[in-house]
């Protein structure tokens, strides 16, 4: 039962892995479309990455006011014994 649990996980790994790059090739079309409309534009990627930085913030803030709490627990804990 192992190795076929093994090769299972291994096996869509690899297609995890692999899956982007053939839809990545999949991409091209037939010729040049014409070039790009307006060079001057670039990819907007503030959106997702805003609140991925705010998420990320977040959750530091909650591990910090966790830990600070176990620690004051701790201490405590010693001042009673």
């Amino acid at each position: 039962m192992k190795i076929r649990s093994w090769v299972l996980t291994r096996l869509i790994m690899c297609a995890v892995l692999c899956l982007p790059t053939m839809l990545l090739f999949a991409q091209g079309g037939p010729g040049d479309p014409g070039g790009d409309p307006d060079p001057g534009q670039g990819v907007p990627f503030d959106g997702g990455l805003t609140l991925l930085v705010a998420a990320g913030i977040g959750y530091a803030a909650k591990k910090g006011v966790e830990k600070r709490k176990m620690k004051k627990a701790a201490a405590e804990e010693k001042t009673i014994l």
